[in-house]
């Protein structure tokens, strides 16, 4: 049905299964058990989308939580950095760290990513630097600053080196849409569903490394 979608609904179709694939790729790299992913976009160009992570993991130390929450915003950071890779085939698949920041704190969606993202930084940054003086703002900043920097870093090297694999889940995830009939009204909505199963019988997803 894709060749069927107008350009601008197929474009935006694009960036948002890029956007749900990154948190899926990273998610498994990361070691997560993954679900299924599901995206829908309608003529005016709103959209859902999702990608369904198991966040249940044995933490049996303050070291394995560090490792939990650091790993926790790597996939949250994830979505809108896939999103911002370019659509050539031909183009060099590096991350626009602009356009992400941008993505991340506007009004489509992942600024819900952002908040939790927001959380966390806060949670880790204590659990790091037990003693923190609350007054120490600028200090404070610093710790965020750098751990952010650390975690974005980290993420970023898994988009970039996954990339290809991330474009060839969001073309199959775009090419599965179709259009939803409406009882009373003209069907406006594009919509798919990949189930868990399905997406791990894919060789693509089978060979995501962790």
């Amino acid at each position: 049905m894709t060749n069927k979608m107008p350009p601008a609904v197929r474009d935006h179709a694009w960036q948002i299964a890029h956007h749900e694939m990154g948190h899926y790729v990273v998610a498994r790299a990361l070691g997560f058990a993954t679900g299924g992913v599901t995206l829908t976009v309608t003529m005016d160009l709103r959209h859902q989308g999702g990608a369904s992570i198991n966040l249940a993991r044995s933490i049996s130390s303050m070291e394995t939580m560090k490792e939990y929450l650091e790993a926790r915003m790597m996939v949250l950071l994830a979505g809108a950095m896939a999103q911002t890779l370019p659509s050539k085939p031909s183009a060099t698949k590096r991350v626009d760290k602009l356009k992400a920041t941008t993505i991340l704190k506007g009004e489509q969606g992942a600024e819900q990513d952002y908040a939790k993202i927001r959380e966390l930084q806060h949670l880790l940054r204590n659990i790091v630097y037990p003693d923190t003086d609350p007054a120490l703002s600028e200090l404070i900043t610093a710790e965020l600053k750098a751990m952010t920097d650390r975690v974005w870093g980290r993420t970023q090297k898994i988009i970039e080196d996954q990339a290809e694999t991330i474009a060839e889940l969001a073309a199959a995830l775009v090419d599965g849409m179709v259009i939803v009939e409406q009882w009373g009204r003209a069907a406006d909505t594009y919509e798919v569903v990949f189930t868990g199963p399905m997406l791990e019988r894919l060789r693509a997803v089978q060979a995501i490394p962790s």
